[in-house]
């Protein structure tokens, strides 16, 4: 919400989801931390338009861990939707995100435009709509997440894009390897982007774990999180063809240069060598498994 505010990127959506912080940040962790969110945001937005266009939108997204993500409504806006989005959280999470979208227009309009045929479900636990579902479950449980998914209307045979940012790191490398497997074997053309920490075994890595320690958050799945190596080898292991894992930085200077060097005038940063080690201890995986070649 902060960095919206300042002009790293534009949502017109999140200010209906998220309050703002009143006091700010030091800077250099600002700084740093705000790049890395500008760089997430478009790293994973580039694979979604990517896959999007490839099926022309005949196709379905599931955003897993999607808390007040406003990806639906960003993609709306820009003509990008896919057949079906949706959102799958734990249900209180989910039961937060409904009332948010019962009591403000600006994001129950878009659904409403978007909706065709019968009534629309909304109950506090669940929405579900022609276009759009939020869906109250847990990914530690894929039979379970199925079964909830096919009742909001969800189709094995659409290709199917999932999406999980720091999600899988939360839970253990088994929970994780099942959600992977049920993923890969479940759709015939699909794709998987996974944002998530890497590198995690140096000691940059082991501050950071043990500052999330601290505030009582443990990240169950870090031993995955080793290396790029093993973001990858995680994704064939389970049943996936295809995967590729590079760390932030190399997206940050993938990034369309004008704007990057946009954002770095929003807020001076002396700190260049801090945020360089932040962004090569984050990365982007995605996987594919493609029947259709597609």
């Amino acid at each position: 919400r902060f960095a919206v505010s300042v002009g790293y990127w534009k949502d017109p959506y999140i200010q209906y989801f998220v309050r703002q912080a009143k006091e700010r940040k030091a800077p250099e962790i600002n700084r740093g931390k705000l790049a890395c969110y500008y760089a997430r945001v478009h790293g994973v937005s580039y694979l979604i338009k990517a896959f999007l266009k490839k099926t022309e939108c005949n196709c379905q997204i599931v955003n897993l861990g999607a808390g007040m993500d406003t990806l639906f409504w960003r993609l709306k806006d820009e003509n990008l939707l896919p057949k079906k989005y949706f959102e799958v959280d734990f249900p209180m999470i989910v039961a937060r995100k409904i009332h948010h979208i019962k009591s403000k227009p600006p994001l129950s309009k878009p659904i409403m435009e978007s909706h065709s045929g019968d009534s629309l479900l909304i109950d506090s636990h669940s929405l579900d709509s022609s276009r759009y579902s939020i869906v109250g479950a847990d990914l530690r449980f894929p039979s379970d997440l199925e079964d909830k998914l096919k009742k909001h209307n969800l189709d094995v045979h659409l290709p199917t894009l999932l999406v999980a940012e720091c999600v899988l790191v939360y839970m253990t490398p088994q929970q994780s390897a099942e959600l992977l497997k049920w993923a890969a074997s479940t759709f015939p053309v699909v794709m998987f982007i996974n944002y998530e920490q890497v590198n995690m075994t140096d000691r940059f890595g082991q501050i950071m774990i043990e500052n999330l320690q601290r505030r009582q958050c443990n990240l169950a799945g870090v031993e995955v999180c080793r290396s790029l190596d093993s973001q990858r080898e995680r994704l064939l292991r389970n049943g996936w063809e295809a995967a590729r894992a590079i760390d932030m930085m190399k997206v940050y200077s993938s990034l369309p240069q004008a704007d990057v060097k946009r954002i770095e005038g929003l807020e001076f940063l002396d700190e260049k060598e801090l945020f360089e080690q932040l962004m090569q201890h984050y990365c982007i995986c995605w996987a594919s498994k493609d029947s259709s070649n597609l």
